[in-house]
């Protein structure tokens, strides 16, 4: 067995699970798909497999995903996580049949954690912490918008998610962290690291840097203090679901692209 097609093993096997979703307020399976429901009015679907289903057996569960959800007013929008591996036929027309939007594809990209172990000079003032508090946490979400050009509501609704993970996760082995890299007391990128509970990997999320500083090694220097807690933590593997602008950063420190994910979004 190659590199790449271990790693691929290790993320469906580990990590296509409830690993992925560890703030859910409900999980209900309906075949092979987990319908799960997150606070704030977000549906996701998800899966390890689609059980061997032809194209009739996949619309099938896309209608009854959909019915699920719409059966529940609270729920505004749903995410349905595709990758690019499985063996799906027709699920990419039945999802725009049904209302749902192609969004971004980003790159599934597993490596070991103690490639990233590098010392990255900052530039001058830059420092780098790890944070919790509710100022701290709204701050760090507020930024992420503003660097991804979200509007600011959806800063303040990841904020009150961290914030109930935090609480929820206080205390344990498997805890988020949240890290950031301040310049003059303003922060200016962000990420998570979060260790998947019963398995050698962590995850590396959310990494967000203002325009105005990229191309600088901030973010590689956070990855590098997330890699390195990953390690203190008995986490020998790193995942992290790709844009193209963090994609080379990982490749250049041997992580593999095994496969893509390309979220599809419903909204009421």
């Amino acid at each position: 067995m190659d590199l790449r097609t271990r790693y691929l093993a290790a993320y469906d096997e580990q990590l296509r699970t409830d690993a992925e979703t560890p703030s859910a307020v409900a999980v209900r399976a309906h075949g092979p798909l987990r319908l799960v429901t997150f606070a704030g009015g977000r549906g996701f679907v998800t899966y390890q497999d689609l059980g061997g289903a032809d194209a009739e057996g996949i619309e099938r569960l896309v209608v009854d995903a959909l019915d699920h959800f719409r059966t529940d007013p609270g729920i505004t929008r749903v995410e349905w996580k595709t990758r690019a591996h499985d063996d799906a036929p027709g699920l990419h027309e039945s999802l725009l049949r049904h209302g749902f939007v192609a969004e971004e594809t980003e790159s599934i990209m597993i490596g070991e954690a103690a490639r990233l172990t590098v010392d990255v000079p900052l530039p001058e003032g830059v420092v780098l912490r790890q944070v919790r508090a509710e100022q701290d946490v709204k701050a760090m979400s507020a930024m992420c918008a503003e660097a991804f050009g979200d509007p600011p509501a959806e800063g303040a609704e990841l904020a009150d998610a961290l914030l109930r993970r935090l609480a929820l996760e206080d205390g344990t082995d498997d805890a988020m962290e949240l890290w950031v890299a301040e310049a003059g007391g303003a922060m200016v990128s962000a990420g998570r690291l979060e260790p998947v509970p019963g398995t050698e990997v962590a995850g590396i999320w959310g990494g967000c840097t203002l325009p105005a500083w990229r191309g600088r090694g901030i973010y590689r220097a956070l990855t590098a203090a997330r890699a390195r807690s990953a390690l203190r933590r008995g986490r020998t593997l790193i995942h992290s679901d790709s844009t193209e602008d963090s994609r080379p950063i990982l490749e250049r420190y041997g992580f593999l692209r095994v496969s893509a994910t390309t979220p599809y979004e419903w909204r009421r």
